[in-house]
């Protein structure tokens, strides 16, 4: 192997290795909170518990199946687009010959082998049907809550700190932010893929392309408008 091709093997490594380590350290972030800062997810996680609070109080829960449809069929439309997406990656895998040709005609573009090609194509592939897998799951889980739902005691005849009607709520609550959170789970693969797809032209555009994934993420999830609007008329605004 020449020297120039094995430190472009370790760079791509480096590259891959960094994806991954960033990937990670958002996903902690995003729980755990960043300078002190509750992230967008953690207040729709505490808009969910009140959310099935007042569900509790309605004697027609029409506009919490209403609500729970849409997050299905929002979860749904995902899970479909990931199940293409892992079809274009068996497409591109099919065709990487004549792919890997235009690529190479193409300058300023890191050279590469076939077998390095289709080996960033089935990363590409495994980060889709991860995604799929989540959204999946996510769709499982709303449709839990729902039966959750329908099995809250009403508040207004057994009151607010019924064990019945507080045991429900938890579950209801609980299952649903478990659902809100892997289908975040499935939206960050499908946004940290855009990132990969600056391995395709080079390494270091690799890293590059992940850091500015995760810039835009961590902006919305804590200095975005939302989360600002969510903060100010949060109940607890220290929380």
């Amino acid at each position: 192997m020449e020297p120039a091709q094995n430190t472009s093997y370790w760079l791509d490594a480096v590259a891959l290795v960094y994806f991954f380590v960033v990937w990670m350290v958002y996903s902690y972030t995003t729980a755990n909170g960043f300078a002190g800062r509750k992230s967008l997810t953690y207040e729709m996680n505490e808009a969910r518990r009140q959310w099935m609070l007042t569900m509790a109080t309605r004697e027609l829960r029409m506009i919490d199946t209403s609500i729970m449809i849409g997050l299905q069929q929002g979860t749904g439309f995902f899970a479909s687009t990931s199940i293409l997406a892992i079809g274009g990656c068996f497409g591109l895998l099919n065709s990487s010959g004549r792919v890997l040709t235009l690529f190479h005609e193409i300058p300023f573009l890191n050279e590469t082998t076939q077998q390095l090609f289709e080996t960033k194509i089935l990363g590409l592939l495994i980060l889709f049907a991860y995604a799929f897998f989540k959204f999946a799951w996510s769709y499982r889980l709303f449709n839990y809550c729902s039966i959750l739902i329908g099995g809250v005691p009403m508040a207004r005849d057994k009151g607010p700190d019924d064990p019945l009607v507080v045991a429900g709520v938890n579950r209801a609550a609980g299952i649903n932010i478990q659902a809100g959170q892997h289908f975040n789970s499935g939206l960050r693969g499908i946004f940290f893929s855009i990132g990969y797809l600056g391995w395709f032209l080079h390494p270091v555009v690799f890293m590059v392309t992940t850091t500015l994934v995760a810039i835009v993420l961590l902006r919305r999830q804590f200095f975005s408008t939302a989360r600002d609007v969510l903060m100010q008329n949060s109940v607890n605004g220290d929380l």
